[in-house]
């Protein structure tokens, strides 16, 4: 954990969210600032700064990342109506936290849009 990441916080409880999932690995909580009608980040426990950090040795963290998403939008039920998952890397690709972390969006249809 890094005392001063926002994300590390919420994994930890000190400051509070509207969680969704959580086990040893990842936790996931609403967006307080949502795009659609559903919009879960899905974090991993691990303090990992962006995507652009991770290396083969991430693999398995990854593809668990993906597939705890999935398990999201079964259990939020948007799952057969089609959801979206959104990484983004960096200043310039609009990662706002320095923790990895994946946009879980759904439940209307989105816009063709990226952004």
């Amino acid at each position: 954990m890094i005392k001063d990441c926002l994300f590390c916080k919420i994994i930890e409880g000190s400051i509070s969210s509207e969680k969704v999932f959580k086990d040893d690995d990842y936790t996931a909580f609403r967006d307080i600032n949502p795009h659609s009608r559903v919009h879960v980040r899905v974090v991993p426990n691990r303090h990992i700064p962006s995507l652009s950090d991770c290396g083969d040795g991430e693999n398995n963290m990854l593809s668990r990342l993906l597939l705890t998403a999935n398990r999201i939008a079964r259990e939020l039920m948007i799952d057969r109506s089609g959801y979206r998952v959104v990484i983004n890397s960096g200043e310039n690709g609009g990662q706002l936290i320095q923790h990895l972390h994946l946009h879980l969006m759904g439940g209307e249809k989105l816009s063709d849009k990226m952004g």
